[in-house]
């Protein structure tokens, strides 16, 4: 029988190679994976091996459960090839002096019908039943109660049409499973249970489809209790959605992409990231794509049917088009009434490589909050070939933080810590914070500041301030007469890839959050009244694209645009 390690191997090999058609994500996991080999040959500091052993039995336990839906109801389950990929490496990689799992977290992100229940489930039962834990605790995680126990239904199921189906084995109650050998016991947990987490010791915490999850909380009460075990596992499978600002997509998925991405610095060689999806460039009628999202759903006929009518469906109603990018082709994007910017694009401009700047002009924007909200600096950069690098960054009053990460629902601490964000002392933005930042960014950049553009809302102080540095400062009016050519052509510079950013998930925020409205001319700009959460970085690298996109304008530009130059 060939090993698995070498399946794995050649079909690693067939993706690279283009053989199997696979999205750059997938092909970065196949990558990384033949990497990890050779590692284990080469690299005496690497400490993992292959275990064959382990990796076999897994799929001899899958084999040993049965299918209870669709076409092969009552059928032992055969792992395919791409689910080995992700559930071998799982088992079949481990610690070579202790012999543990390498991995501690999977993040797993496939298209709609690709049996991500079924994966869940089984994996579940062997961490209950077979994997040789005293008193394991398994729980299937969910906002909503109903939500957490599909996967506990999927995996009662399956234990009710196997040998497992013994109360000397398991006892299947209506709301767990229970694991009397070992003391053992999975369940499901939601945000309506009302607990903190206090006790919980988890094995295994499932977390099923998190792009659902409003918030983290689910997630930080299992992560936080690992601890208590030494190869407890934390097994997310979601597919994509379209609200960017929730955990799964501003955190876990930017996270796993940025683990896979030969071209980053970021490494985690306990973390397993899978990421299905089509790409951004692909046709999505052209059903030789759909592969890419659905390796499993794609491969018969009956699934392919699916998705043709899927597709029909979306072409004829548009308003469906979301659910069939989002749910079949695993694509995140953001959609929402009136939206300014097709996030699909602006994740295309963005890059962990940015372009080389120093000596040429910048202009910096800033939009200051009165008080507690947050205030933004973004640098606009015209690279002189019609395209612009641009940098943004944030700051917040310290005494508001931990409020504002309740009533916003977004990680401000996270982006503290990475540092997208700063935070002031007391309770008001401390503007020397902004000066300082000002002046050490461009000279990190290299970069010559050729005007410093501002909203005269709350600024005229701080305006006045810089000003007696010697920088030229610009007014910029917030009416349409000023921002709405500079508003339509950032986005059309988006469009055509002509915008260069670093993937700062403070900016990513505020960008899909923002709204625009329209006068009877058809003249646009950001409407802060719908706008309904925070805008400001958009908003600042606006005020300085004002002035960005005419740098090169030999007419004059200070009249009949609402600016003034201080």
């Amino acid at each position: 029988m060939t090993k698995i390690v070498e399946e794995l191997f050649r079909y690693s090999e067939d993706v690279i190679d283009k053989k199997i058609p696979a999205g750059q994500e997938h092909i970065w996991a196949c990558q990384r994976f033949i990497k990890d080999l050779e590692r284990v040959q080469s690299d005496d500091d690497f400490p993992y091996v292959w275990n064959e052993e382990k990796a076999q039995d897994i799929v001899d336990w899958f084999s040993f459960l049965k299918h209870t839906k669709g076409i092969l109801a009552g059928k032992p389950i055969k792992l395919t090839t791409w689910q080995k990929f992700s559930i071998c490496q799982v088992f079949g990689w481990v610690h070579k002096d202790t012999g543990n799992r390498r991995f501690k977290k999977v993040y797993k992100q496939v298209g709609r019908k690709n049996a991500k229940s079924q994966e869940l489930s089984g994996v579940g039962l062997y961490m209950l039943c077979a994997d040789g834990e005293e008193a394991p605790e398994v729980y299937c995680t969910a906002t909503k109660r109903d939500q957490a126990k599909i996967v506990l239904n999927e995996s009662q199921n399956m234990a009710k049409r196997s040998p497992l189906n013994n109360p000397n084995i398991l006892k299947i109650n209506r709301d767990s499973i229970e694991h009397p050998n070992s003391l053992g016991v999975m369940r499901a947990l939601s945000k309506e249970d009302q607990k903190k987490g206090d006790g919980y010791s988890p094995h295994l915490a499932i977390i099923d489809e998190y792009h659902s999850h409003e918030t983290s909380e689910m997630y930080d009460i299992m992560d936080s209790a690992l601890g208590n075990r030494k190869q407890a596992l934390i097994y997310v499978i979601t597919t994509a959605g379209f609200d960017l600002n929730k955990p799964c997509y501003s955190v876990e998925y930017n996270y796993a992409r940025k683990i896979l991405d030969p071209n980053t610095d970021i490494s985690n060689d306990q973390y397993l990231a899978i990421i299905c999806q089509i790409d951004a460039e692909d046709d999505i009628k052209d059903e030789n794509n759909w592969i890419k999202a659905n390796p499993i759903l794609a491969s018969y006929d009956e699934g392919m049917d699916y998705l043709r009518m899927q597709l029909q469906v979306a072409l004829e109603a548009p308003e469906k088009m979301r659910n069939f990018m989002t749910k079949n082709m695993n694509r995140w994007i953001q959609q929402k009434e009136d939206g300014y910017m097709d996030m699909s694009k602006w994740g295309d401009c963005g890059t962990n490589l940015m372009p080389e700047v120093e000596g040429l002009d910048c202009f910096v924007g800033i939009d200051l909050s009165a008080k507690h909200d947050l205030t933004s600096v973004s640098f606009d950069i015209p690279l002189g070939d019609g395209r612009y690098a641009v940098y943004s960054h944030s700051f917040m009053p310290e005494d508001s933080y931990w409020q504002k990460i309740k009533t916003d629902k977004v990680p401000y601490d996270l982006w503290a810590r990475e540092g997208w964000l700063t935070l002031t002392d007391g309770a008001v933005v401390d503007y020397r914070y902004i000066e300082d930042y000002i002046i050490q960014k461009a000279e990190e950049l290299g970069v010559n500041i050729k005007e410093i553009c501002y909203d005269p809302y709350n600024a005229t102080q701080f305006a006045q301030q810089i000003q007696d540095k010697g920088y030229v400062v610009v007014e910029i009016r917030q009416g349409v007469q000023t921002l709405s050519e500079p508003t339509k052509n950032f986005r059309d510079c988006v469009i055509s890839k002509k915008i260069v950013h670093n993937n700062n998930p403070v900016l990513n925020w505020a960008l899909s959050n923002a709204v625009q409205k329209a006068d009877h001319n058809e003249n646009i700009k950001l409407d802060k009244n719908k706008s309904v959460e925070r805008i400001d970085p958009i908003s600042a690298l606006l005020n300085a694209h004002v002035r960005a996109m005419v740098v090169e304008d030999t007419t004059s530009i200070y009249e009949n645009r609402g600016v003034r130059v201080l």
